[in-house]
């Protein structure tokens, strides 16, 4: 099985120039970097935030880093230490050196990665494949979580032509003129095309070659496994699944669990509704 990896050197140079042009102009404040050892590769975490408090650790969507969480940082920071992940597997400034095939595979990186940290009772917070990696680190690992938020996570079926020609839709729509962005991306459900500077990551992401494994929906047992608080945050107009549909069977199986179905959002609640997904995450981590 193979890695993720650029396709060559550069197209990796061409996104560290990005990357580092987007951090610059996104990160809202003083930062660390750490680069933590795992059996999967180095992987990159930016630190920030308060000395104390219920630390947060954040998982991007698929495709996604550190930078994606810009809009919640500030609030988050202000409360508690922050951790924000670039997965490995993903365009970021981690370095991949084994494949990742499967759900225990992805579970043992991230414990890899809080056991470089020395983190203990987290608040983790994943978003569409980073809700499913948190999940999975919660069925292989528990231990090391004390609470876990997930945006629109993915593991509730599988990836349907609606997902992928929303994802298609949004990349149109991010190459339309600035003008008519804001009414297109009303229309698909997708604030993120109005990222000027991840869409240029985005694009600067193109000769990536990712390596990672399709979520398999979960089941009922496993979901029950989630024995921790846990809150769901899911779009109401999605394209991953029907979210109604969704928090139906999260409170049919989780029922001590949070669920709230946002409206008017999407799949890219943290570019959606940017504000309610910082207090959502304070809300219920403190």
């Amino acid at each position: 099985m193979r890695i993720s990896e650029f396709r060559n050197a550069q197209a990796a140079d061409r996104f560290r120039t990005a990357y580092d042009h987007a951090l610059a102009a996104l990160w809202p404040g003083p930062r660390t970097p750490i680069d933590a050892p795992t059996a999967h590769g180095l992987t990159r975490v930016l630190r920030t935030g308060t000395a104390g408090g219920r630390p947060v650790v954040l998982l991007p969507a698929s495709g996604g880093n550190a930078l994606m969480w810009h809009h919640q940082l500030p609030e988050l920071a202000a409360r508690h230490p922050v951790f924000a992940i670039d997965p490995i597997g993903e365009p970021g400034a981690s370095v991949q050196r084994a494949p990742i095939a499967d759900g225990a595979d992805a579970a043992a990186w991230l414990e890899d990665v809080l056991a470089a940290l020395d983190l203990t009772d987290v608040h983790l917070v994943g978003c569409s494949y980073g809700g499913w990696v948190a999940l999975q680190h919660r069925l292989h690992h528990p231990g090391r979580v004390g609470a876990m938020t997930l945006l629109d996570p993915a593991g509730f079926n599988g990836f349907g032509v609606r997902f992928y020609a929303w994802l298609i839709a949004g990349g149109l729509a991010a190459s339309a003129p600035r003008a008519l962005r804001p009414r297109l991306a009303r229309a698909v459900a997708n604030s993120a095309v109005l990222e000027d500077e991840l869409m240029k990551l985005t694009r600067a992401a193109m000769g990536f070659r990712r390596a990672l494994p399709v979520p398999p929906v979960l089941t009922d047992e496993e979901l029950r496994r989630i024995d921790l608080p846990a809150q769901f945050l899911l779009g109401a107009r999605s394209a991953l699944h029907d979210s109604a549909e969704v928090a139906a069977r999260i409170g049919r199986v989780l029922p001590t669990a949070r669920v709230e179905v946002v409206p008017g959002a999407g799949h890219s609640l943290p570019m959606d509704e940017p504000a309610l997904v910082a207090e959502r995450i304070v809300g219920f981590g403190d």
